[in-house]
């Protein structure tokens, strides 16, 4: 530990690091919760995970690992991704959760195939590449950091000025539109958070992971209040004291990746809250009982 506080004082770039997971994990929860009460968890995940042939793509066209070249190609695959669950739903017999296991497969396999191909055919142009499966914050330069910290500022932002739109929308959609809020292009907004997050996020959580860290900090805050301004609040922070953690475990470990240990992190504190939220939580709920 007295080497990370060490590193920390003498390195510009592990701070920028931190200071980046913590602003990504709050985006992260804050946009979450409304993923979360929208019930679109799994298309997040189906997003997230097809935006490894995106960044695979992006790579073969221009050979150069530069981030945002990557991040682009990242979220044109996952709008397309997200379109071809709509037209599966639409033109077919399909269920929605079916047809998100067959893009997620599809999708996701073939990064797979395409990040494999890269690695036997590419010299050491490609190297570290694969950090965006499981997602590695130690590799991020400072200005890759700069550009995930100010993207999620962003969304914070616009999350924010909606707040009261994506509340209305959400709960109420007639009641909505008899107000002249318009549903339909707040939805899509909505989505286009949920991809800016995965997109920003894939390099520090990995395309596995980066939906876990949309939906568990939100989960985790659904057991402390039933008040939607609270709870989005509050997933935010349970999402940036999960994103500090593991990006300082990953910053002590070089060789352990950030998403796993970013989603653990956020897993003991939905654990927490499960056992003694005081809205929902089992320990509340036995005494009751009792």
């Amino acid at each position: 530990m007295l080497d990370f506080y060490q590193s920390f004082l003498s390195s510009a770039n592990v701070r920028w690091v931190l200071i980046g997971s913590l602003i990504l994990g709050f985006a992260s929860g804050m946009i979450g919760s409304f993923v979360l009460l929208k019930k679109q968890s799994l298309i997040s995940d189906a997003m997230s995970h097809a935006a490894l042939p995106g960044v695979c793509i992006g790579f073969m066209i221009f050979q150069e690992k530069s981030l945002p070249i990557l991040l682009v190609g990242a979220a044109v695959t996952s709008l397309i991704a997200t379109h071809a669950i709509q037209v599966i739903v639409n033109h077919s017999k399909i269920k929605s959760d079916a047809a998100i296991g067959i893009v997620i497969s599809v999708f996701f396999g073939f990064g797979i195939v395409l990040l494999t191909y890269i690695q036997q055919n590419f010299t050491s142009d490609q190297a570290g590449l694969d950090a965006f499966i499981f997602g590695q914050a130690a590799s991020l330069v400072r200005s890759d950091v700069q550009l995930v910290a100010i993207s999620s500022l962003i969304l914070v932002l616009i999350t924010t000025i909606c707040f009261k739109a994506f509340k209305i929308s959400i709960f109420d959609p007639s009641f909505a539109k008899n107000i002249g809020i318009h549903v339909r292009f707040f939805n899509g907004l909505l989505l286009a958070l949920v991809v800016g997050i995965v997109v920003i996020g894939i390099q520090m959580v990995g395309v596995v992971l980066i939906a876990a860290l949309l939906i568990t900090p939100a989960l985790a805050a659904r057991y402390w209040t039933d008040n939607l301004t609270v709870m989005a609040w509050l997933a935010g922070v349970f999402g940036s004291i999960s994103g500090l953690i593991g990006a300082i475990t990953s910053t002590l470990f070089s060789n352990l990746p950030t998403g796993p240990m970013i989603v653990l992190s956020a897993s003991v504190i939905f654990f927490i809250s499960l056992l003694i939220g005081q809205r929902k939580g089992l320990f509340l709920r036995a005494v009751k009982v009792r």
